[in-house]
């Protein structure tokens, strides 16, 4: 199958990596979907058509991909992109309906859009599924548990699967960026149950990653992983674009303790 003949849906494309990876997608020749909840709203003067998707509504979902089954008849790839997080903060300064609220997005938007895309693979004989995940998905950073930990859930679940779909000519991938420079850090939830005991630590480290995006990887990097991961004859299980490659090695190789001495070390945390 030729690339111009293959059909790609992204979620989160209004911005960020969802955008940068819906107009490179289409630069290579895909007929490109993207999705936010505004829709169509969204879709001016950009190669790709937009539609209103929310990831944590399952009658959204299934109709979105209804929608563009019927008018393509097919998905060849979806990029899981839609997602949030929270700022830096205390594990314990999120309320448990925050945590779900992350959660249903981050992870649970995942399931519920493999499930509505993988039926129509398996008949096909053929689909790239890519999740968007994290470098926190493989090292955890301090202040950012809740993220943190939808982002190894991400990882695990797209292993997982990825062994079970091959048999059905399905290959899955997560892509594991770290710092993207992009307004998705600029829009971080709130926790909502600080605690005193945090506030200045909390400020401290959100200091800090600001610093620290300034010098960031934009989009685009991931962007091109994304490409590569969707067109590789043989893709790999995971992807670590830009400076995440460094961090993956040292997580490989580097002793435990050196490692956790140098993120604390990073982020300006005491012993």
């Amino acid at each position: 199958m030729n690339m111009k003949s293959r059909i790609a849906l992204v979620t989160g494309a209004s911005s960020g990596i969802g955008l940068a990876t819906a107009e490179r997608l289409a630069q290579a020749g895909y007929t490109v979907y993207g999705t936010s909840r505004r829709g169509g709203e969204a879709s001016s003067g950009r190669p790709f058509e937009m539609l209103p998707l929310d990831v944590t509504r399952d009658a959204s979902v299934d109709a979105a991909v209804q929608q563009l089954l019927q008018r393509e008849g097919r998905i060849d790839l979806l990029v899981n992109n839609a997602g949030f997080g929270v700022a830096p903060a205390g594990a314990e300064e999120s309320s448990i309906e925050q945590a779900r609220t992350l959660f249903d997005t981050n992870f649970f938007g995942i399931v519920r859009m493999t499930r509505a895309v993988v039926p129509q693979m398996r008949q096909q004989g053929a689909g790239r599924i890519i999740n968007i995940g994290s470098v926190l998905g493989f090292l955890p950073m301090p202040y950012m548990a809740l993220y943190s930990a939808t982002k190894h859930a991400v990882a695990g679940y797209s292993e997982s699967l990825d062994h079970e779909l091959r048999t059905q000519g399905i290959r899955v991938s997560v892509v594991e960026p770290a710092y993207i420079n992009t307004p998705f850090d600029a829009n971080l939830m709130q926790p909502d149950a600080p605690l005193d005991v945090y506030r200045d630590i909390r400020a401290g480290v959100e200091k800090r990653v600001k610093q620290i995006l300034v010098g960031a990887d934009g989009p685009e990097v991931v962007a091109e992983m994304v490409l590569q991961a969707a067109t590789a004859a043989h893709p790999k299980m995971r992807y670590a674009p830009g400076q995440a490659q460094r961090l993956r090695l040292l997580r490989r190789f580097a002793p435990a303790g050196v490692l956790d001495a140098g993120v604390r070390k990073d982020l300006r945390l005491s012993a």
